[in-house]
């Protein structure tokens, strides 16, 4: 991958695996660096932790030159969960899965796939209401009522502990800096969510599938994506990408090899920093 973040680039090894704390270089390690399999096996099942025990990390306690790449994933548990979580145990990298509520108890494997995601403390679970609008989204985004209610269902029934969700078939952000709707029809219905005290997370980038329902396209193709849109700034925050996919799409050889080669080559870059949602600016603030 081109050196296209300026020759301010250093060759160094990740701020966050040195010393700075211990809390947020135990963090790091989990989300960043190479995974010592010994000290993977020790970790105790955890539940899905709270925003609450994350501690808050600035901008400026990771160098200049880095970018900030939050990995989400959509519609879990689903097929293609238990692959995922594969990958992100072979590259030691954290995620954030925004579930389906429906989705966790459609069958004994989903509810499996739940209590994987649950005890993996590399993931971060996250709300993708309870019916995903039914796959009616326009009827479905007519009754801001009833989406909330949908999400708080989701929320109840999945035992989350924060109200970071997001929006099933829309890419809306309501976060206090930032405020997006790609549907205007949808605007009412993502109001009333903030309202309710969700914070909603959009995407920057969505590695999109083909029509067999795999990822389409190469994990060159996406790299190059990702050097766009940090190169000309089109990411809502400055220096932090959201990255969008879904379980579902990694059902194949070919896709879960394209996923993995897109985070092995992020990675040797040098050039990014991995983070849960959690962690992007802003989403503890207290919502207007």
């Amino acid at each position: 991958m081109k050196n296209i973040f300026g020759e301010k680039s250093i060759n160094k090894t990740f701020l966050g695996m040195t010393a700075l704390m211990s809390a947020a270089s135990i963090i790091f390690n989990s989300c960043n660096g190479k995974a010592d399999v010994k000290e993977l096996e020790k970790r105790a099942p955890q539940e899905h932790p709270t925003v609450q025990t994350v501690p808050k990390i600035d901008d400026e306690q990771v160098e200049s030159d880095k970018r900030i790449i939050y990995l989400t994933f959509d519609d879990g548990p689903n097929q293609g969960t238990e692959n995922l979580l594969k990958i992100l145990n072979k590259r030691n990298v954290c995620a954030t899965a925004f579930l389906v509520g429906k989705h966790a108890y459609g069958s004994k494997k989903q509810k499996d796939d739940l209590v994987l995601l649950k005890s993996n403390p590399l993931i971060e679970l996250a709300n993708h209401s309870f019916s995903h609008a039914h796959n009616k989204y326009t009827d479905f985004y007519k009754n801001a009522d009833a989406v909330v209610h949908d999400f708080d269902i989701a929320k109840d029934s999945l035992k989350l502990s924060d109200k970071i969700a997001r929006t099933p078939g829309r890419n809306i952000w309501r976060l206090n800096n930032i405020t997006v709707t790609d549907i205007k029809s949808s605007t009412d219905a993502a109001n009333g969510l903030q309202k309710a005290g969700y914070k909603v997370i959009g995407w920057d980038l969505e590695w999109r599938p083909s029509q067999k329902m795999t990822l389409k396209g190469s994990h060159e193709a996406m790299i190059k994506k990702v050097d766009s849109i940090f190169l000309n700034d089109l990411e809502k925050t400055s220096r932090h990408l959201v990255f969008l996919t879904h379980d579902q799409y990694l059902r194949d050889a070919d896709s879960i090899n394209e996923l993995d080669l897109f985070i092995e080559k992020l990675q040797k870059s040098n050039k990014f920093v991995f983070r849960k949602i959690s962690q992007y600016p802003k989403i503890n603030d207290i919502l207007n």
